[in-house]
């Protein structure tokens, strides 16, 4: 019958072994060695990191797999060196980089009453098949290229679903992207409708200061809305004025001409209101210049 002593020494031979193993399997994984190679660690340097080496094989392990315990999401795991031995670090994946790229870009693109989906739209993903389009895009990616420089934007007119409000989306998006610029992309007929019903609230000087002093502006669909002489005078004069004095870029879609707008604005329940009309206008006139696209209903 064997001793203690002797069962207790089996024992520790057994441990040694599966630790002398252990380490092995470790040193022979394929990174590990390559980055033993690349450091050109020493001996004890290797010994002291071997509990980390095993750290970083586990997670790298779990990562891989997409275990759903494995808590640094987004993050993968990577071996460094920390004061003579190895370590583990995380770093971002590509994926979290573009995950947080598009975030950052959508935040700066404010849609108010209008689709979420027109967040994916880029003048990259612009149909060119109909020459129709090809002024309006041209002067949308110069205005790209060249801001922050100063320049006029575009009053972009034409037929029902030929694609202005997707277009001017893209220059939104692609200014948020090359840019760092922020777009607020506003449907004005909705906006004018909630302006009406925040009367009772106070809240339309509130409304109207901060679609005023956006960074920069687009008005989509001008000329769809209920006119009132109100609304003409005390909200979009209002607007178009500050950002008149203040050189902000902004921008219009509508299925009028500026002349057929200019009639637009000119009707009112007091009947002819020309003078009032032409002197709005002269602010559209100076923050814009017109384009018209062509093409087929894309809807």
């Amino acid at each position: 019958m064997e001793s203690v002593g002797q069962t207790m020494s089996h024992m520790n031979r057994a441990r040694q072994f599966n630790y002398e193993y252990l380490v092995a399997q470790i040193l022979a994984d394929q990174e590990v060695a390559a980055f033993i190679k690349e450091r050109s660690l020493s001996e004890q340097e290797i010994r002291r990191s071997i509990s980390k080496f095993n750290q970083y094989i586990s997670e790298r392990n779990r990562f891989l797999l997409g275990d759903p315990d494995y808590i640094a999401k987004g993050y993968k795991p990577v071996l460094t060196m920390n004061e003579g031995y190895a370590d583990v670090a995380y770093e971002e994946t590509p994926e979290l980089i573009e995950a947080q790229k598009r975030a950052a870009i959508n935040q700066r693109l404010n849609l108010i009453n209008l689709p979420s989906t027109l967040k994916e739209a880029s003048l990259a993903k612009v149909d060119l098949d109909d020459k129709g389009r090809f002024m309006a895009f041209e002067e949308l990616a110069n205005f790209v290229a060249k801001y922050p420089d100063y320049q006029k934007g575009i009053y972009l007119y034409g037929d029902f679903g030929v694609g202005k409000s997707y277009m001017m989306a893209a220059l939104a998006h692609d200014l948020s992207e090359k840019r760092q610029a922020s777009t607020t992309l506003l449907h004005f007929p909705s906006f004018v409708i909630d302006v009406k019903n925040a009367i009772s609230s106070g809240l339309v000087k509130e409304m109207v200061d901060q679609v005023k002093k956006a960074e920069i502006l687009i008005l989509d669909d001008i000329g769809a809305e209920q006119m009132s002489a109100w609304v003409r005078d005390e909200v979009l004069q209002v607007i178009l004025q500050h950002r008149m004095q203040e050189n902000l870029p902004t921008f219009f879609t509508s299925n009028f001409n500026l002349k057929e707008l200019e009639g637009h604005f000119s009707a009112s329940r007091n009947g002819d209101e020309t003078w009032q009309a032409k002197r709005l206008m002269e602010r559209v006139k100076f923050l814009a210049k017109e384009i018209h696209l062509e093409g087929v209903n894309r809807r």
